[in-house]
């Protein structure tokens, strides 16, 4: 396909060999192109058709040719300098660059050249519609639980805590009334904190001094055995007795008990 004869619009024109002609029919073209922003890609493209380079949307094949050289008058073969500055005006700068001016001798650029130059890759295009889609990223490894600082708070109210049990704590053999402190080296308790242990201390014996004893039992032992055993076995009001009275005796205790009987008490005489 020429870059003359395009294919029905959108359709991009896709230049095979293009051998060049009249420059005003290739900027005519080209302007067509230009206006319809129609793509166009080229494999080898001489003369007036590297016009095509001025276009927005023109691309080469890595393995394309472009040749450039002066413009000349048909009739008389001698070089049109106007008409060869309209081209070498329209190329990119970098094209300009490389090329410095234009001689009635071919200059040649491939297609990796131009690329390297700036100029769209259409293979590069290509590939990227039919490029393989990436496996699925792993899953994130997981993290480890960062280690909670410690709490300086939380500690001083553990200590503090410690304290307060070890000084209100006292061991079993210690004596009514007084205060055991417990200091250790890793929680020693304030002084503050003693004298509250000590103060709650002897506020809790001035209570016990004020709750009054029960009362004393009744001295009992002025009373015989018969009126002691009758005082106890009285029933409460409105109670019904378990045994018969009048079947058990008081048993009398004997202070020589576990004396033996004389010969007279064992036979009654």
């Amino acid at each position: 396909m020429g870059y003359l004869s395009p294919p029905p619009s959108p359709q991009p024109v896709v230049v095979y060999k293009d051998v060049g002609g009249l420059v005003s029919d290739y900027e005519a073209r080209t302007e067509d192109y230009r206006r319809e922003n129609r793509e166009v890609r080229l494999h080898e493209c001489r003369s007036a058709c590297t016009l095509a380079l001025s276009l927005p949307n023109v691309c080469v094949y890595p393995d394309a040719k472009l040749k450039f050289h002066q413009a000349y008058n048909e009739l008389t073969r001698e070089a049109d300098l106007g008409v060869s500055a309209r081209l070498f005006d329209s190329y990119p700068a970098a094209v300009r660059d490389r090329l410095g001016y234009l001689t009635r001798q071919y200059k040649v650029l491939s297609g990796v050249e131009l690329i390297a130059l700036g100029v769209r890759d259409c293979a590069r295009g290509d590939r990227v519609m039919v490029a393989a889609k990436k496996p699925p990223a792993p899953p994130p490894a997981p993290t480890a639980s960062p280690i909670p600082s410690p709490n300086p708070l939380r500690e001083i109210a553990q200590n503090v805590q410690v304290a307060v049990a070890n000084a209100l704590a006292r061991p079993a053999d210690a004596p009514a009334g007084s205060t055991t402190i417990a200091i250790t080296d890793r929680n020693p308790v304030p002084p503050a904190l003693a004298r509250l242990a000590g103060d709650a201390e002897a506020r809790a014996g001035r209570i016990a001094e004020l709750i009054p004893l029960p009362p004393r039992r009744p001295d009992m032992s002025f009373m015989s055995a018969e009126a002691s055993f009758a005082q106890s076995s009285r029933l409460i009001a409105g109670a019904q007795p378990i045994l018969d009275a009048s079947r058990f005796a008081p048993a009398v205790y004997s202070p020589r008990a576990d004396v033996e009987p004389s010969k007279d008490e064992k036979f009654g005489g």
